[in-house]
């Protein structure tokens, strides 16, 4: 029964607060440098105008261009349904596999690449080219780290390995988690397109690497771009807190339970996203041939993650 109940709620919260929180973190970048800031809503006003307007196709374009936006949200929707964020059992548990959902999320990255190809200009080559790169090593690291908590509960299900945590919670401050914890928030900041990888601001040629595969969309394409960007960083927060702070998600049907799960969550993502976009004021984007540097460590740290879990299971 817990599952029916919590699956709703997580694409609930998921879909409703994602916007906040991206606007929660440009509200705190703007504090730290003595700006005002347009407000936590201003995401949420920006998807509404875009939403208003006439969507526009460049000439030349396939389905690709056009499908890549639903493809980006729908599997943001599948993976929020799925993943353990309120509770630890879900309806669709057989598919809340670490495989499964690095799929998913690796699917709509592909998809956003394809667009950019597709629209046959510069910048879109050029920004798909930079995240082919980038994703060829933050896949990988994904998979080891989680993996490496994997090990000790002998299975890959998400939903397993929060509740083997909230076991045994002397597992947190173990060597395995605390280099897959490490390699996880290099691969947030790399998936999410945030400093030092990449600038979510800037319309920087030498630079951009999200920004540069969706330069061709607009009106409804671009919210559903901009939405899913969100509901990724969401996810990413989410999934970290979730596997390293588990405490507050729900392990049965009580409505308290799930109303305190609920409230947990969106305090552990905003606490998260919060200390996210601190870090961000204090750092300079790295250049791009230093970014594979920086991804090819945190996958050793993942590999030492799955090393140490085996040693010391």
């Amino acid at each position: 029964m817990i599952g029916f109940v919590s699956v709703p709620l997580q694409l609930l919260v998921v879909l409703a607060l994602s916007p906040f929180l991206t606007g929660l973190m440009r509200q705190v970048r703007a504090r730290l440098e003595g700006r005002v800031g347009p407000g936590i809503g201003q995401p949420w006003r920006d998807l509404r105008k875009l939403m208003r307007k006439q969507p526009i196709t460049p000439d030349g374009t396939s389905v690709v261009f056009r499908t890549a936006p639903l493809v980006l949200v729908a599997t943001c929707l599948v993976v929020a349904a799925v993943v353990p964020l309120v509770s630890t059992a879900a309806v669709l548990d057989p598919v809340s596999d670490l495989f499964a959902v690095v799929a998913l999320l690796t699917l709509g990255t592909v998809a956003l690449a394809l667009a950019g190809i597709d629209t046959g200009t510069a910048f879109g080559g050029l920004g798909a080219s930079r995240e082919a790169t980038i994703v060829a090593l933050v896949e990988p690291t994904l998979l080891v780290a989680i993996f490496a908590l994997s090990v000790p509960v002998g299975s890959t299900n998400l939903g397993a390995i929060v509740t083997s945590t909230l076991d045994d919670p002397a597992q947190v401050l173990s060597p395995v988690s605390l280099l897959a914890a490490a390699a996880l928030v290099v691969v947030i900041i790399a998936e999410t397109g945030r400093l030092p990888v990449d600038n979510p601001s800037t319309h920087l040629e030498l630079t951009m690497v999200h920004e540069a595969m969706i330069l061709e969309y607009a009106g409804p394409d671009l919210a559903m771009v901009e939405l899913a960007a969100s509901m990724r960083l969401t996810l990413f927060l989410g999934l970290l807190a979730n596997l390293f702070l588990p405490w507050g998600i729900a392990t049965d049907g009580s409505p308290l339970l799930i109303v305190v799960a609920t409230v947990a969550l969106v305090a552990k993502v905003g606490v998260l996203g919060s200390a996210l976009a601190f870090g961000e004021v204090f750092l300079a984007k790295l250049r791009l041939f230093r970014v594979p540097e920086l991804l090819a460590g945190s996958f050793v740290m993942g590999l030492l993650a799955v090393g140490a879990s085996y040693f010391l299971a």
